[in-house]
């Protein structure tokens, strides 16, 4: 029975099994059969891979962290439910009822979405008092006191992975795919009205038939060039160069300028030496950049999202506003750098999004993260001693 302190009611494993079995009998047609309805329950983390959940009632209920690769949910009705981070590789969503739904974080890579509806959703609660309060997936822990009837409320697929996704025909209507990586997706017919897509993925996708009225497109991030010149001269030349620069202390070569420029042809700057690098609002996106040397450049701005940069000197770097989603940071140099004389230059991360940012065991001494968004972020072992982080 639901808490009234509570939304959603707790569900072991032994109750799913016969829930699943009753399910499994009523799409065979089989005597015992019963469609499983699961309003407001709490399948937080539960393993559900391959599971055959054809049109389940699953509306408001927590499936954060579950593990659903494969499943088949055609048609379900998922409206207002909660799958933050969810594993649904492969899953089968088409024809689904997620209006409302929170798909932050979530893995929808090779998902079928087609004719999915993913408009607003509407959630409201009655209160013991009689009062009505507006739901929203931030505030739906330990909020409700009374029975929930049915806020304005769009799906939320922020830094979604949609990669392969097919959308064709779905319904995002005023939906936020902000950070989302919709790689190779197929969206012909899908309704984006409203929608936001800020910094979203979209390589190799075609939105010829997408319907964008007033969609927010800012920032996307589109197929990388295939190749990149800088004052005539090809961005590998100018690496070459700039390293040079740094290995003779200024007396050959010549420091780059590379403000704005996307880096992602190079396919990888792992080990290098790129000390000082000018690059603001560059883009490095998922570039394998594991032990590189980038003390005291300037990447403010840039998109590092879903790079590799374990055991990368970025000491002093400069990093305000950059775009860290999912960056790889284990053992990573974040801490000040040592300028001689007494002086020191700090590593800035004000203003930076880390989340689902993997900076275990990194040296992040004195760094500044004011305002930074680190939600998500792993943190064991990260030396944050003297560093600016909000109260």
């Amino acid at each position: 029975m639901t808490s009234p302190s509570h939304p959603h009611h707790p569900l072991d494993a032994a109750g799913l099994k016969v829930v699943l079995e009753a399910h499994r009998r009523y799409l065979a047609g089989q005597t015992g059969g019963r469609r499983a309805t699961l309003p407001h329950a709490d399948l937080s983390h539960v393993q559900l891979e391959g599971a055959d959940l054809r049109g389940a009632d699953l509306s408001a209920a927590r499936l954060s962290g579950a593990a659903m690769t494969g499943a088949n949910l055609a048609g379900a009705i998922l409206f207002f439910a909660d799958l933050r981070d969810a594993d649904l590789r492969k899953a089968d969503l088409s024809g689904g009822d997620l209006r409302g739904a929170c798909l932050r974080g979530a893995n929808l890579t090779g998902a079928d979405l087609r004719g999915c509806d993913l408009r607003e959703g509407r959630m409201a609660l009655q209160t013991l008092t009689g009062g009505f309060r507006i739901l929203d997936h931030d505030r739906l822990e330990g909020e409700a006191d009374g029975a929930v009837l049915g806020a304005d409320q769009a799906a939320d697929l922020t830094d979604a992975n949609l990669c392969g996704a097919l959308l064709g025909g779905a319904r995002l209507i005023k939906a936020v795919l902000d950070g989302a990586d919709l790689t190779g997706a197929t969206v012909g017919g899908t309704d984006f009205t409203g929608a936001s897509l800020r910094h979203a993925i979209l390589a190799k996708v075609d939105l010829g038939f997408a319907n964008l009225a007033e969609t927010d497109l800012s920032g996307v991030l589109q197929a990388p060039p295939l190749l990149v010149f800088l004052d005539d001269q090809p961005l590998e030349t100018v690496l070459r160069s700039h390293e040079l620069f740094c290995k003779t202390g200024g007396g050959e070569g010549a420091a780059a300028k590379a403000a704005g420029v996307d880096f992602r042809p190079t396919r990888g700057l792992q080990g290098r030496c790129l000390s000082g690098l000018s690059a603001a609002r560059a883009v490095f996106f998922g570039l394998d950049m594991s032990g590189i040397q980038l003390q005291a450049a300037d990447l403010t701005g840039c998109d590092l999202r879903n790079t590799d940069l374990r055991g990368a000197d970025l000491r002093g770097a400069r990093l305000m506003d950059a775009q860290l989603t999912r960056a790889d940071l284990r053992e990573a140099k974040l801490g000040a750098l040592e300028i001689g004389d007494g002086r020191m230059v700090r590593t800035d991360l004000s203003r930076a999004v880390l989340r689902q940012a993997n900076l275990t065991g990194a040296y992040a001494q004195k760094a500044r993260f004011l305002q930074a968004d680190l939600a998500g972020a792993q943190l064991k072992g990260c030396d944050l001693r003297g560093a600016e982080l909000e109260a």
